[in-house]
């Protein structure tokens, strides 16, 4: 199987600088030939000393029409690379993406400009989940000086639950773990959630698991019981726009109750729950349980989808 890497993000984002740094490093050397699909021209170019030196080609695809398998057969025919990279036009939809059978994604990256994040993200959503939703990295640049990275990744969050999500200042430096003013006081034992708060919440524990363990939280769900799902356990959630109005997701934790053969799925509740951290088979690996203290029956929310804007 031919190995292929993805790097995708729209222009100037820096893709190329990216796959540039990449080649020079010393884990991704390789005794072959790379060949990389060249599918957006920034104003960043590969230097040809830069391409012999590390045994590498690059091969321009103008035309989405063009990224078709025997097209890419053919390139592969011509150069015989040992492995492949694609920069992908960000402005081409994921599902264009489609590789000869002998070819193996083996991973997707996706490059994001932090100074025109708050763009996009407000008027092209649903494009950038697309792009990212089977990404397994996600790196945004240049956020030198800009406050609100941790909304970012509670965004992005959103989109893709389980992608690693990285921050890289103009020098290529990590940034340190950004905090942010939450709307709700984690110092308190009690923490009580609203339709605009849910999502913050749901989103800042899983990636700040450690200050909700044993804290009581108190919301209002809607609870999914599907049929054979664990005895004593249920789902007490909300639906969610992640991107768009057709994509709308579930966003709950497992919730133990003993009386729990009593909630009925579909219905709405008020929820008094501890917050524990365990393994649970569903989350592979350890992830949040909540214990219900007390559930009672409530009427359903003039908004049933909240925003995660």
């Amino acid at each position: 199987m031919k190995p292929v890497f993805v790097i995708n993000g729209f222009l100037e984002s820096g893709k190329t600088e990216f796959i540039k740094f990449t080649m020079q490093q010393e884990y991704f050397q390789t005794k072959g030939k790379t060949l990389i699909l060249l599918c957006e021209e920034g104003e960043v170019e590969y230097e040809p000393e830069l391409l012999a030196k590390h045994n590498t080609v690059v091969e321009v695809i103008e035309k989405k029409e063009d990224f078709i398998g025997s097209k890419l057969i053919e390139l592969e025919k011509k150069h015989k690379p040992e492995r492949i990279i694609v920069e992908y036009n960000g402005m081409w939809p994921m599902a264009n993406l489609k590789l000869p059978w002998h070819w193996k994604l083996s991973q997707q990256i996706t490059i994001i400009n932090a100074a025109t994040w708050p763009m996009y993200y407000t008027n092209m959503r649903s494009m950038i989940g697309d792009m990212v939703r089977k990404s397994e990295l996600i790196m945004f640049n240049r956020c030198d000086g800009i406050k609100e990275l941790a909304s970012y990744k509670r965004n992005m969050r959103a989109l893709n639950r389980d992608a690693e999500i990285i921050f890289e200042d103009s020098n290529g430096e990590v940034t340190a773990t950004m905090e942010e003013e939450l709307p709700f006081d984690v110092s308190k034992d009690t923490i009580e959630l609203t339709d605009s708060t849910y999502g913050i919440w749901f989103f800042d524990m899983l990636d700040t698991p450690d200050r909700y363990e044993g804290k009581i939280v108190k919301y209002l769900a809607h609870v999914a019981k599907p049929q054979g799902f664990h005895p004593g356990c249920f789902v007490p959630g909300r639906h969610a726009m992640t991107c768009c109005a057709e994509d709308i997701a579930f966003l709950g934790f497992i919730a133990k109750y003993g009386k729990a053969q009593e909630i009925e799925d579909g219905k709405w509740y008020n929820v008094t729950a501890t917050v524990k951290h365990e393994f649970w088979a569903d989350y592979k690996g350890v992830g949040p349980v909540l214990y219900i203290s007390e559930i009672t029956p409530a009427t359903a929310p003039k908004e049933e989808v909240i925003n995660l804007v």
